[in-house]
């Protein structure tokens, strides 16, 4: 077994990032951070659809802090079907994703995506109010990461041990299995914006129908709770280039 060693040398300053929590505060009609709520949904873009043709849920919707780089003023949205709950898991390793792969990805089991997940700075105003989830605010709240690089034994090759396990935005990724990276259709390098440890539970309305395959019987969750951890395109060439790497 390889022993790992932290170096100060390579010690990086503290990254930004906040915690998403709940402050148990029903949502108010124009609040823009929330668990369910009305949506901020870009230009032109419709609530949106599963190809199954049921509206998706809107699980959370965030503005991105100004000191996250790249995404700072952002605004982020992340829906899901209620009826279908499963992992998106490609078919084939691949790096670099085709054009509009948002549309059409090539996952298992699914002839197109069962989750819309969007990142926009559009000037809209809210849609109606997400019938599934009851509105709550959302609060983030500051703090900071320090990256550790670890350096190890005699062969001096290095690894990165970084981020914990949280709901939050910025930051480091805590990955739970070997670090995944993609480019987005446009050639850009997909970068981390937020992450959801396994199994958080979003409580839904009394009266809606259980989630299949959920670990709940009255809270929905994402992508069958894995860990998710959603990167984004930085070069924003589409509101929907996102994408949602998930590990168990």
């Amino acid at each position: 077994m390889t022993s790992f060693a932290p170096s100060a040398a390579v010690r990086r300053p503290d990254v930004p990032r906040y915690l998403v929590e709940d402050s148990h505060v029903p949502a108010s009609p124009g609040s823009r951070n929330t668990f369910g709520g009305r949506p901020i949904l870009p230009e032109g873009e419709d609530w949106p659809e599963c190809y199954c043709g049921a509206w998706m849920v809107l699980f959370f919707q965030l503005d991105v802090p100004p000191d996250i780089p790249r995404f700072g003023g952002d605004h982020l949205l992340v829906f899901q079907c209620p009826v279908h709950n499963d992992a998106a898991c490609l078919r084939e390793k691949s790096e670099q994703f085709p054009r509009r792969y948002w549309e059409k990805p090539r996952i298992w089991g699914h002839p197109g995506a069962f989750w819309r997940i969007m990142l926009h700075r559009d000037p809209t105003v809210p849609a109606e109010e997400e019938p599934h989830l009851p509105g709550s605010e959302l609060v983030l709240r500051p703090e900071c990461e320090t990256e550790t690089r670890w350096r190890a034994g005699p062969s001096g090759e290095t690894g990165v041990s970084v981020g914990r396990s949280e709901f939050k935005v910025g930051g480091l990724p805590h990955w739970q299995q070997d670090p995944e990276s993609h480019r987005c259709g446009c050639g850009a390098e997909m970068l981390f914006l937020c992450g959801l440890p396994e199994d958080v539970g979003f409580e839904s309305r009394p009266g809606q129908p259980e989630q299949p395959d959920s670990s709940y019987s009255d809270a929905y969750v994402l992508f069958l709770g894995n860990a998710l951890y959603l990167l984004a395109c930085p070069e924003h060439c589409h509101p929907a280039a996102v994408w949602p790497v998930l590990q168990r």
